[in-house]
């Protein structure tokens, strides 16, 4: 029976381009997760959107010396521009800057409200004499108090990961251009959510997702809480950029971006489900207990979203639903949080100071989506910190992607093309042989191996399972030498080329969530008229806030839109006789000069 999947992966800031970092990070593993969802059939709902508030957009936009919301807009659509060339397939990509996001976040303040989890407090926060004016935290940068780093900003900090307080930063200074001030503390009244009456339930919550969260998740999550326990966190800031705080008389206050952001994963479904017929279809993935909602993060972010993401929800119980659409109906809790760690480059960290990054954009200006997505695929930092390495990308595209499996659908298919008049060999299933029996049967099972890889968000095993069973083929096919044996007995060879093309007909599937643009180019030359996946296309969403873009995915059959998903994660039925398409090659062998020359460019 189908299964709701909602794929939330993590709402990129609009302050920088995307890097591969980035990619690998959170939006691939996701669209690979949504895809095989899709192919075995499942109700799938994927998205995010740009996280258009917080410091840092609006300290991108200081720099540059231009308004916020232009800033915001000009790297909203150029994420909504890569995500189209690479094929991350957004249900819906969004911004948090949207009428439907801020009502929805305000609801949650006020469901939290309501439930009694917010109180207001009077605390001393960073201010700039020169300015006239409270500094957000990421203003303000000193020494964390916890490990000595000296850029730490006042709310985190990156080196050790831990949360800050920002009174307790040591030797601050203002990072606003020109502002020579010291910073010095001031009283301001803000809302808290009491995070610790809500701990014990986010503990059991942790427990109970360990049997198959990730142990690097869990041991962050479940160890921080047992160290520090969950303290009460403010969920306001004095901002003129943000979502205004809902509450009369305190105006010139908007609500914390790490309170409102995560609420996407929220607002964003209901906002899919207004432009759906039935604007309730959001439901399945918020209040079927059923379902199964992945969220797909960097370890920057695990404890936002294993502990205070959670926390939210448990605090809002039923309430939110309650004064939102008018019944008492909770909503659920994220299933599984398979953070990523951190891809480096070079033996360095990413740097987009120093432009020591690839960048999503540039790079597919050289390089096709699919040899960008295998690497960033086997290279994935699942369980520890991996590294971009310019020698190996060109390796692996060349020794694996081109010689393996694009080798092998190029020879078979274009022996097929050749010898059978442009048809697949007219062989009857049962006519067989031991060995081609075995083959097929062995590439069957692959669906039970690597689906089981993907079920578990075990992303380079599945695509290592994937490229072993085209390696198998590739045996087969040097012990039956067709292209020797055709000479004698083109029945014989026309056994083989039928095993081979049935087995490449399995393998476009499993392969098809990593690599998508050439396996439909594949299922295109397996002579098959209905796409494997859909269509991605943008729309301009109007509302009291303005304009904005959105992406949007949805599958077609001869023009007209599916009535629902189709079972394809299954082993090939390939037709006996059936017509196929002039192949041509899948990938392309790069250059070994192009190593010095990536290199080169790094930090220029």
């Amino acid at each position: 029976m189908p299964e709701n999947i909602l794929i939330a992966v993590a709402w990129p800031y609009a302050n920088a381009e995307i890097h591969v970092g980035n990619l690998t990070g959170s939006h691939l593993p996701g669209d690979i997760v949504a895809r095989y969802h899709r192919l075995k059939g499942d109700n799938v709902l994927m998205i995010t959107g740009t996280d258009a508030h917080g410091t840092p957009v609006t300290m991108s936009a200081d720099r540059l010396g231009k308004p916020v919301e232009e800033v915001y807009q000009l790297y909203h659509e150029g994420f909504i521009d890569l995500f189209q060339k690479i094929g991350i397939t957004y249900d819906l990509y969004t911004t948090t800057h949207s009428e439907n996001h801020f009502k929805v976040a305000q609801t949650i303040f006020l469901a939290l409200m309501k439930n009694g989890f917010l109180f207001t407090k009077v605390e001393p926060q960073w201010y700039s004499p020169g300015l006239k004016r409270f500094l957000p935290d990421r203003y303000i940068e000193g020494t964390c108090y916890i490990c000595g780093d000296q850029n730490a900003r006042s709310d985190q900090c990156d080196k050790c990961g831990n949360v800050l307080e920002p009174a307790r930063l040591i030797h601050p200074r203002s990072k606003v251009a020109g502002d020579v001030s010291a910073p010095e503390l001031r009283e301001t009244e803000h809302y808290y959510l009491d995070l610790s009456k809500l701990e014990p339930n986010v503990k059991d919550f942790l427990r109970q997702r360990s049997a198959y969260m990730r142990d690097t998740v869990i041991g962050e999550s479940l160890g921080k809480i047992e160290a520090e326990g969950l303290k009460p966190r403010p969920i306001t800031r004095d901002l003129d950029w943000g979502i205004p705080v809902p509450v009369e008389g305190w105006d010139g206050k908007c609500l914390y971006v790490w309170f409102e952001a995560v609420i996407g994963y929220l607002s964003a479904p209901i906002e899919w489900g207004l432009l759906q017929t039935d604007r309730n279809e959001w439901r399945k993935w918020w209040t079927d207990p059923g379902a199964k909602q992945f969220h797909f993060i960097g370890k920057d972010n695990i404890f936002f979203h294993t502990s205070l993401w959670p926390a939210e929800l448990m605090g809002v119980g039923s309430a939110f639903m309650e004064l939102f659409a008018g019944e008492e109906v909770p909503l659920i809790l994220p299933y599984d949080v398979p953070a990523n760690q951190f891809m480096n480059l070079e033996g360095e960290k990413i740097s987009g100071s120093r432009n020591w990054a690839v960048w999503g954009r540039d790079a597919l200006t050289c390089y096709d989506p699919d040899a960008l997505r295998y690497y960033l695929t086997v290279n994935m930092p699942e369980a520890k910190d991996s590294d971009w390495d310019w020698a190996e990308f060109v390796a692996r595209n060349n020794n694996e992607l081109v010689a393996t499996w694009g080798n092998l659908v190029n020879r078979v298919l274009s022996f097929s093309y050749k010898h059978w008049d442009g048809c697949a060999p007219n062989v009857e299933r049962s006519s067989l042989r031991p060995a081609d029996l075995e083959l097929l049967s062995v590439i069957g099972q692959g669906f039970k191996t690597v689906g089981g890889e993907l079920e578990a968000v075990r992303l380079r095993a599945a695509l290592s399972e994937a490229m072993k069973l085209a390696t198998l083929v590739n045996q087969y096919l040097d012990v039956q030498s067709p292209w020797s044996t055709i000479k004698n007995d083109k029945e014989s060879a026309a056994r083989t080329i039928f095993a081979a093309l049935t087995a490449i007909d399995s393998l476009k599937v499993m392969f098809a969530p990593f690599l998508p643009f050439t396996c439909e180019r594949l299922h295109s030359f397996l002579g098959y008229d209905k796409p494997m996946f859909g269509t991605q296309y943008t729309e301009i969403v109007k509302d009291s806030l303005g304009e904005h873009m959105v992406l949007r995915y949805r599958t077609f059959v001869s023009g007209k839109e599916d009535t629902g998903p189709d079972d394809q994660w299954k082993p090939s039925d390939l037709r006996a006789g059936a017509g196929l398409a002039q192949p041509t090659p899948l990938y392309k062998k790069l250059e070994e000069g192009l190593i010095a020359e990536e290199r080169a460019r790094l930090g220029s």
